[in-house]
């Protein structure tokens, strides 16, 4: 017979998300979210006194098992052999600004970049890395951008407070230039595409 300890395992092996201490609560009909998290800390606890390559993170508001750093080597063999899926540095360079700016619109993005963002916004929004959180009172009312669980997992943030810091402030330049529709007058993008970064597991 199982021990709650267990089956919280075996949830976050079959997870592909981050699973909430609720979640847990409910799935074992628990008294509190306590509980659930006194389980978790169990499981954590008995990874630790067994080194095995596998660990127990708190990440995107909730939790989830990876391999433990030290395996890294042979993963990156393993990801040699196969196809990653990677952003270009365009691609990074929108996530960065939306990620310290947030929420924040195209226009913003294109004044920062110094070109169109179209292409790499909707790239982002297709990865659901990023996603719309509404409109921006400004000429045109264009949409505003903010990240999302996918991303806080991808880069394995708890939240977006774990972000690295930087010196300074992030300053958009003044948008005179700001079209009847709201879209900045920018360069084209000269390509959405390529590889640069991992964003795989």
């Amino acid at each position: 017979m199982p021990t709650p300890t267990d089956v919280v395992e075996a949830l976050l092996f079959a997870s592909d998300t981050p699973l909430e201490a609720e979640r847990i609560r409910e799935v074992l009909d628990l008294g509190d979210v306590r509980e659930a998290r006194q389980l978790v800390d169990e499981l954590r606890a008995r990874y630790e006194a067994s080194s095995q390559g596998l660990q127990v993170v708190e990440v995107g508001g909730g939790y989830r098992m990876i391999t433990r750093p030290e395996v890294a080597p042979w993963l990156v063999r393993l990801a040699r052999a196969r196809t990653r899926t990677r952003l270009s540095r365009p691609a990074l360079e929108a996530l960065a600004i939306i990620a310290y700016k947030q929420p924040v619109s195209r226009p913003e993005i294109d004044a920062v970049r110094g070109v169109n963002s179209e292409g790499v916004l909707d790239n982002l929004l297709e990865r659901r890395l990023v996603r719309i959180t509404g409109r921006k009172e400004a000429p045109g009312r264009p949409y505003l951008f903010e990240t999302t669980r996918e991303f806080l997992v991808a880069f394995g943030l708890r939240d977006v407070g774990d972000l690295p810091k930087v010196e300074g402030e992030l300053v958009v330049p003044e948008l005179a230039a700001v079209a009847e529709h709201g879209e900045a007058e920018t360069q084209q993008d000269p390509g959405a595409g390529g590889a640069d970064l991992s964003t795989g597991r």
